[in-house]
């Protein structure tokens, strides 16, 4: 059965008295995970989740993703490779980040396209560094958007004067963007 035939089943495969999660999407609310993690992906638990448990989205941050990496194994081959290639730990980073919100992104794009939009995105944040620079997380929440490359992310701009402009700069080119408070 595929993602979107089970949103429209949940309710005859689970009670809500058995998953409050199921309580909550049929009460209007949509779960959201604030984790993520290699093995999350590849183990078929985010499929799990999404299917079973009417997870809806996942937010990702820098702190999330260094829990995963120093919590786990499941980076260190990457990790040797990219360092042995010479790249900086940001751009370490950012390979590891991206390629990880491309997977679950594309594991939640199901949920995407059977909400019209409102739900299956995945979050990727723009560097704090930038709370106080509009241009710059308009330029950086563009780059992040051309590099994972898939419909269902949304950009995390700091929330800070300087970048609510930059959040409406990216919401008039269509693209999904909401503030977040700086780290």
């Amino acid at each position: 059965m595929n993602t979107a035939s089970t949103l429209e089943n949940q309710g005859r495969n689970k009670t809500t008295s058995e998953n409050p999660l199921l309580l909550l999407a049929k009460s209007g609310q949509s779960p959201w995970l604030d984790y993520i993690r290699r093995n999350l992906i590849t183990s078929g638990e985010l499929k799990r989740l999404i299917d079973e448990d009417g997870l809806r989205g996942m937010t990702s941050n820098p702190a999330i993703f260094e829990k995963a990496i120093a919590g786990s194994a499941d980076y260190a081959d990457l990790l040797t490779q990219l360092h042995a290639q010479g790249m900086s730990t940001g751009d370490i980073y950012e390979r590891i980040a991206i390629r990880d919100i491309q997977d679950a992104a594309d594991l939640l794009l199901p949920v995407y396209q059977a909400t019209n939009r409102r739900d299956g995105y995945v979050s990727l944040e723009v560097s704090p560094t930038l709370a106080r620079n509009t241009q710059g997380s308009i330029e950086e929440a563009r780059r992040l958007w051309k590099s994972v490359g898939r419909e269902n992310i949304m950009i995390k701009v700091p929330g800070t004067p300087e970048g609510v402009p930059a959040v409406r700069h990216e919401q008039d080119r269509k693209r999904s963007q909401f503030l977040c408070q700086p780290h």
